[in-house]
């Protein structure tokens, strides 16, 4: 199962509120709700994330068992 904990510290830590997600870098309201209910994505948007966070992909998504 995938889980998007690492996101949110993440973009804790970058300042990046979920509204700038959506207003200035035009990620879609869906695609904002998939991450809060650990649902997938695809990786052109995991791509996208770590664009904007700077960061690499382990910083926004874990694997549970």
């Amino acid at each position: 199962m995938v889980s998007y904990t690492p996101l949110w510290e993440t973009m804790r830590k970058k300042g990046i509120t979920t509204y700038a997600l959506i207003s200035k870098h035009k990620i879609q309201s869906k695609t904002i709700y998939n991450l809060k209910h650990n649902k997938n994505i695809t990786t052109i948007t995991l791509e996208k994330l770590c664009d904007i966070l700077e960061c690499t992909p382990n910083e926004i998504l874990e694997f549970k068992k």
